[in-house]
Formats: C-alpha cells, structure tokens, sequence
C-alpha cells in the first residue's frame, strides 16, 4: 500500500470520487457518486458515516449520492452557491456555500475553492438548470497536510498560482480525456502544480476515458520529481 507522511487515508472510490479519513478520524466525502458508479466497490455503495461533503460542480457523476448521503449522515455540504441553492430545494439542510476564491473552515479544517476549467450544468428530469461553475479544492487538514482536488478540468495557467499560493503535497488530477483532460493536458498540470503526489483520476469508468497513468508517468518522463500514483478503485493511500 502506498504510504505519505500525510497522518491521513485517501481511498479512491473510482471516478472523481474520494474517501479521506483526516489525522483526527473526520470522514470527507468528495464527489459522491457511489451507489451507481460501476467502478466503485461494492462495499462503499453505501456510505453510512460522513462529516463533511464536497461537490466540485453538478454533474451527475459528481452528485448522483449527494442528497441521500447527506440526508443520512446529516454532514455539512459544501459547493458553490448555485448549485447548493438547487440542493436546498430537494430537501438538503445543511449547507455551506462559498464560491471561487475564498476560504471557509468547518471545523478543524480548511476548505478554499479554486477555479475549474469545466462546465456545470445540473440535469433536473428532462431539464439542465444553471449550476453556477465548476470548482476545484484545496484543503488543508488538521495537521496543516494541504490537498488539492482539481474536480472535473483542463489545465489552465492558474493551476500554477494554486501551487505559489497553496502548495498543496498532494494532487488529484482527472487524466481521462473527452470530458477532462487527457494525459497530455495532464502532464502540463502536474509540471504546473509541481507537488510531490499525484493521484490521477476520472479514467477507465467508461470506454470513452481512456487515459491511463501509464500514459502519464511516459509523458512526464522524469521531467518532475512528482510520485504518480497508480492505485485501483478500493485501494487506500495512508
């Protein structure tokens, strides 16, 4: 099992979807799309125990879990203002909302949005509504371990004031290609990004992504001294 001196678990539930134990026992959830992802293992289609939910942007790949699991669990959501607003009206209460740029802390952790490149539309049965706009985040942990969740993105030249400004250890990057970046893209952004872990994302859940990070480790060809994670759905990074 891959190991960080982060104090914390990062367990990939395929997809953009993660399960982070902070140093402290905290249960995050990021982008829950459990019960009808085809990647995610049986045993997490069903999460009981939650304290902190983050959505990235309004797809249903991103949300599909999102009301249920924070229905039960009653865990803080946070996102950006449109789309928990749309939340709110299917019944969610507990709702935190911030937009890009700023930095809220829920408590013993810090949660600052960033920009995404992406779009967000929210499907509503047969209607898309305004989703306000795709985000990323970085978060920094009880024991100041900072990540950076990219959510669904191209890179883009920013991903580098990320870096000057946050300088987060660990980031996940989606590799996928067709809706995300592929490997190529990839590539930039972890040069960009320049943190010591890189766990790729958002790949092999359909046929169509077809990034590896095979693929991304052949194109960064040592250019950065990053460690490219190359874990399965299910596996845990502690």
């Amino acid at each position: 099992m891959p190991s960080m001196n982060s104090g914390a678990k990062f367990t990939w539930l395929g997809h953009a979807t993660f399960l982070v134990e902070t140093p402290t026992g905290k249960k995050i959830l990021i982008d829950p799309w459990v019960s009808s992802n085809p990647a995610c293992p049986s045993q997490y289609r069903e999460i009981e125990e939650c304290d902190l939910i983050l959505v990235t942007h309004a797809h249903f790949d991103h949300i599909a879990d999102v009301i249920l699991i924070a229905n039960r669990t009653g865990a803080p959501v946070v996102g950006i203002v449109e789309l928990l607003h749309w939340l709110g009206s299917k019944g969610v209460t507990n709702l935190k909302e911030m937009n890009k740029g700023g930095t809220q802390r829920i408590g013993d952790i810090s949660i600052t949005m960033v920009h995404a490149d992406h779009s967000c539309g929210i499907t509503d049965g047969d209607q898309i509504l305004y989703g306000g706009e795709a985000v990323g985040y970085v978060v920094t942990l009880e024991n100041g371990f900072r990540f950076y969740h990219a959510g669904d993105t191209n890179v883009f030249g920013d991903m580098a004031l990320i870096s000057e400004l946050y300088s987060p250890s660990l980031v996940m990057i989606p590799i996928g290609d067709h809706y995300t970046m592929s490997p190529k893209e990839a590539a930039k952004a972890v040069e960009l990004l320049n943190a010591p872990y890189v766990l790729p994302m958002h790949f092999g859940t359909f046929p169509v992504l077809t990034g590896t990070p095979s693929d991304l480790k052949l194109l960064l060809n040592d250019k950065v001294a990053s460690e490219i994670f190359e874990i399965q759905p299910g596996d845990t990074i502690e």
